[in-house]
């Protein structure tokens, strides 16, 4: 009996201190921030963006680039508990250049200072919401200056580009006509943001001493071959500010991004 009372005693003091220290884990964790990298790699399809190199559309049409940029915003991690951070407001808008991409084609975006945590999912927005454009110029924060830089601010009364693809297309009737996607809201009479939400492969943990990165993938071909087909000869080679074409190629942004892969170091 006395044995059996002393096997209990130590099990009731080894479950108190197993939970002891499990509170003390997730104690361990208030106050502490990390960095996270979230890198964007461009692609058309299955192969690399390369510019001034010729890819097949639908419909027997073909596409060069030589530029693609665009904004990404309110971007908001999700943690396995299903709380949220959202990245701090003046500093949650960044200008995606492919022409800024390393040898091996990414883009990073590092968000400083995110809690420490498991999270689970990634949101953001393509482009500017109302909310924010409504705060003028004083409200966005070093991107006004930055997308005057990149071309990506048409004037203040019309807006930012939210994406900037120019090039040249192709078909079975034209060679090299030029080819420019500048779709973006305008003002505040059309509405193009859009958000996306992507799952991860993995849980991504944000820690003091490790930096983890979110390799998205965004498929170019989908700005014409996405939600809705669009032809470059039906008036989608020139899209700016047009109440019919721009909401098109603004849910088709939605579907271009996917998680690729998580590196958690």
């Amino acid at each position: 009996m006395k044995i059996t009372k002393i096997f209990i005693t130590l099990l009731l003091c080894a479950t108190v201190i197993s939970c002891s220290n499990d509170d003390n884990m997730v104690e361990s964790l208030v106050g502490q921030t990390g960095d996270l990298i979230v890198k964007f790699d461009n692609g058309v399809g299955d192969q690399d963006l390369i510019f001034d190199v010729s890819y097949d559309k639908s419909s027997n049409e073909s596409y060069k680039l030589t530029s693609v940029k665009y904004i990404v915003s309110n971007i908001e991690l999700t943690k396995s508990d299903g709380s949220t951070f959202m990245y701090p407001e003046i500093e949650n808008a960044f200008i995606v250049d492919e022409a800024d991409a390393n040898n091996a084609g990414e883009i990073y975006i590092t968000l400083n200072d995110v809690p420490a945590g498991d999270y689970t999912k990634i949101s953001f927005g393509v482009g500017i919401d109302q909310e924010r454009f409504q705060k003028g110029a004083d409200g966005q924060g070093n991107l006004l200056a930055e997308a005057q830089e990149k071309e990506m601010l048409w004037s203040w009364a019309t807006g930012f580009r939210f994406i900037r693809l120019d090039g040249v297309y192709s078909d079975a009737t034209v060679t090299d006509e030029a080819l420019n996607i500048h779709m973006g809201s305008v003002g505040t009479s059309l509405d193009n943001y859009r958000e996306v939400s992507l799952d991860a492969p993995n849980t991504v943990i944000v820690r003091e001493a490790s930096t983890p990165e979110v390799h998205i993938k965004a498929d170019i071909a989908k700005v014409f071959d996405g939600q809705t087909s669009v032809l470059f000869a039906d008036g989608y080679n020139q899209v700016h500010t047009d109440e019919t074409t721009t909401p098109v190629i603004a849910d088709n942004l939605m579907g271009i991004f996917m998680i690729h892969h998580v590196h958690n170091e």
